[in-house]
């Protein structure tokens, strides 16, 4: 599999790109990873990876979105966000998940990317703003990696993205990518109306045919303003999703991401680790993009680094969390983060005004904790990136 991997990045992605990519988000994201810890044993607590949602602006209605996008859309200003990743890499800080919204209706995304070349941005799209020059420029700025999102085929994409011609749209997306020789993703959250569909080993091969270099499967939240709870995954469903994963993972030329299971088997939270948090469009701090609720705002401070770090909410969440449950506090236990949000009179972050009532009408779903069911990594190279690269980090004794 790895020998066959790296001859399709080799033969398909940019040399220039591919050297990008191994040099910031390889060997920045190891050195990321060796400040956090350092920071941990002092007792500092800056995350190795941040998450900036840049818009609340978007082009589809999603059934279990958490973003509110009504109008005037919410967004970080252009000179905010420079500071904010500026200010991140004092910290060896590399690596940026850029969400919306839709992030590519930013006007000014690509050209402050282009000032941090020393960093790498995953960007998280739907794809279907992505054309030929949009496709050109990224790969002119060689420090971009678009993960698009896919959902199903036609019929359950519509119906899932609230938009018409959604599948298509995407795909057309992911074939400007792959004309411009990008390291591209797909990314799909996993629920009932679409397992069958993209949890399949033919699904993955028609996406290695497009030119797509890594898969991010994650579990379906029911969560925003069209929760839909009815499409949540079964305890079931959610083994055979981690058993597909770890199966696959020797078969097929393409890097198969998750960041919900460690190198045993163990569910496990980033934000609950302190490996990552979450600044939204609005500026507030939150724990990660589906918990918005905070009680800081990089608006009121100049340096970000001092204020994430000095967060009692998100020291108090990550202890929180981690009694709580190894796996996801949003899906275990809602109601219970309700009322922590209560008692730390954490402010609604998310521009609709009802979180905590969203909270309060949730049921406890399964999630990725489910204790006596682990199943661990077989693949040495997934086994070895788990163990001593991304996760762990005592938080959970």
């Amino acid at each position: 599999m790895i020998p066959s991997l790296l001859a399709r990045l080799v033969r398909e992605v940019d040399p220039r790109l591919l050297a990008r990519c191994a040099w910031s988000l390889g060997f920045g994201g190891a050195r990321s990873i060796r400040a956090f810890q350092k920071r941990q044993r002092r007792g500092r607590q800056f995350p190795a990876f941040l998450f900036l949602s840049v818009t609340s602006q978007c082009n589809l209605k999603c059934q279990g979105c958490w973003v509110t996008t009504g109008q005037p859309a919410r967004t970080l200003e252009p000179e905010l966000l420079d500071r904010l990743i500026a200010q991140a890499k004092r910290e060896r800080c590399r690596f940026f998940g850029i969400l919306g919204g839709e992030p590519l209706l930013y006007p000014q995304l690509l050209e402050i990317l282009g000032r941090h070349r020393d960093c790498y941005f995953q960007v998280f799209t739907n794809g279907t703003v992505v054309d030929a020059d949009m496709a050109r420029q990224m790969r002119r700025l060689g420090n971009i990696t678009p993960l698009i999102s896919l959902e199903g085929g036609e019929e359950v994409s519509n119906e899932r993205r609230g938009g018409t011609r959604v599948f298509q749209r995407s795909l057309n997306g992911l074939e400007c990518c792959r004309r411009e020789k990008l390291f591209t993703g797909v990314a799909t959250s996993v629920c009932k109306s679409n397992f069958a569909d993209l949890v399949s080993e033919q699904f993955v091969r028609e996406l290695i045919g497009r030119g797509v270099h890594y898969v991010w499967y994650y579990i379906y939240r029911p969560v925003g303003a069209k929760p839909a709870p009815e499409l949540c995954l079964s305890a079931e469903e959610i083994v055979a999703l981690r058993r597909f994963m770890i199966e696959l993972r020797g078969r097929v030329p393409m890097i198969i991401v998750d960041a919900y299971w460690d190198a045993e088997g163990r569910a496990l939270c980033p934000a609950a680790t302190g490996i990552s948090h979450h600044i939204g469009p609005g500026g507030d701090v939150e724990p990660c993009p589906p918990v918005q609720f905070a009680r800081e705002n990089v608006r009121d401070a100049r340096d970000v680094v001092s204020l994430v770090e000095g967060s009692d909410f998100l020291a108090e969440f990550r202890r929180f969390s981690v009694s709580r449950t190894r796996g996801c506090v949003l899906l275990d236990c809602p109601r219970e983060l309700r009322s922590f949000m209560a008692e730390q009179s954490a402010r609604d972050s998310s521009g609709r005004g009802t979180a905590l009532a969203e909270l309060a009408a949730m049921q406890c779903r399964p999630g990725h904790h489910l204790p006596g069911r682990e199943i661990p990594e077989r693949h040495w190279a997934y086994r070895l990136a788990k163990k001593y690269w991304f996760f762990g980090f005592g938080a959970y004794g």
